[in-house]
């Protein structure tokens, strides 16, 4: 199951993520927002990342504008790699590399078209492991604020 969520600005793109995922049998669940009205990015994006990491989503989609905003908001969630991007290239190699468990995208920066083609790419890729899996821990121990030098 994924999360899926957005502001105001990522709704219209949400929209579309949804009926794509639908078509392709993928289950999600929508953590807002439902409305056009001007609401805080990082409330959705803490509700969808939360689901991630209590197990009940494996990986979140978030929309906002610029995909910039809710991005920095997901990587404020104890355990979340956040991918914010702009080309499926990105949101492929942040799951093979970075283990991303959320992908971020802007709706007024990439439209439907290639947001679809951007969650098609992060979604269609696995984590790489080996000496990736090194750097992802050095990420973790730095969220934990252990030191990686010495």
């Amino acid at each position: 199951m994924l999360a899926i969520a957005s502001d105001h600005a990522g709704l219209p793109l949400k929209r579309e993520i949804e009926k794509h995922l639908e078509e392709k049998g993928i289950a999600f669940k929508d953590y807002g927002t439902d409305s056009a009205a001007s609401c805080d990015y990082a409330v959705f994006a803490q509700r969808a990342c939360n689901a991630v990491m209590s197990g009940e989503c494996e990986r979140a989609i978030l929309c906002c504008g610029t995909g910039v905003g809710i991005s920095i908001a997901a990587n404020k969630v104890r355990g979340i790699r956040c991918v914010c991007c702009s080309d499926p290239y990105s949101a492929a190699m942040g799951r093979r590399h970075n283990d991303a468990n959320a992908l971020a995208l802007g709706a007024r920066v990439v439209g439907t078209e290639l947001g679809l083609m951007i969650v098609d790419s992060f979604l269609g890729a696995s984590f790489e492991g080996d000496r990736h899996a090194r750097r992802v821990g050095q990420i973790m121990a730095i969220e934990r604020g252990e030191s990686l030098e010495g």
